[in-house]
């Protein structure tokens, strides 16, 4: 794997883990600033993401990009906001990130 792209991935994904909490913050759009900084920072990730896709399979970034999102969200929105996953919740993020861990190894 090129690690450029990785780094292209992982870019991405955490400015998508912060638009993710801006969503939050922003409670529905009615507070249009955090909800028009979370568009622009989903724009910015899939740009960035554009870059990983030019020296890696779409799949695999994209799977990468998810994992690491979902795990990064769920972790942001339980310190920052005290949101709380039942343990069924985790082994699912746990299951994701296992397939993108054998999805990458090709």
């Amino acid at each position: 794997m090129n690690l450029t792209a990785f780094l292209f991935v992982l870019c991405s994904a955490l400015i998508d883990i912060a638009a993710n909490m801006m969503v939050a913050k922003s409670d529905g759009f009615r507070k249009p600033a955090w909800g028009f900084a979370a568009i622009v920072l989903v724009w910015i990730a899939f740009a960035l993401l554009g870059q990983a896709v030019k020296t890696m399979d779409l799949a695999t970034a994209y799977a990468m990009w998810g994992a690491i999102g979902v795990i990064g969200t769920a972790v942001c929105g339980r310190v920052l906001f005290g949101n709380r996953l039942r343990p069924i919740g985790w082994v699912g993020i746990a299951l994701v990130t296992g397939a993108v861990v054998v999805l990458s190894s090709h």
